[in-house]
């Protein structure tokens, strides 16, 4: 925990990304640095609306074991949403949103 993931279209560059987003998590969310986890998958295509555009997609999604506000979950995903820019190639025509979820009651980890 966290475990996070990043589906992307866009040039992204990812280990900046990540190494940026694990102190940002950290600094919100109280937790450890190497608790973070991030992986990336790579988006061969996406269509954006009625498809007449070229718009590229990121998304992070963010899972914390539960017990964060609405507030602070709102509060990293803005975070989030700011940082991703300067990790991008191309900012124009990229569609970027972030959700912030909790851990099913199931998650166990080693």
């Amino acid at each position: 925990m966290p475990q996070i993931t990043v589906d992307h279209s866009a040039p992204l560059d990812r280990r900046g990304f990540a190494l940026a987003l694990h102190p940002l998590v950290v600094k919100t969310v109280d937790t450890t640095p190497d608790a973070c986890k991030t992986r990336f998958r790579e988006v061969g295509e996406a269509v954006v609306g009625d498809g007449s555009t070229e718009d590229a997609i990121v998304h992070v999604e963010i899972a914390l074991l539960p017990g964060r506000t609405d507030e602070v979950k709102a509060t990293l995903s803005e975070a989030v949403l700011d940082l991703l820019p300067g990790y991008l190639g191309a900012t124009e025509g990229a569609r970027l949103s972030v959700e912030i979820r909790d851990l099913e009651a199931s998650y166990r980890k080693r």
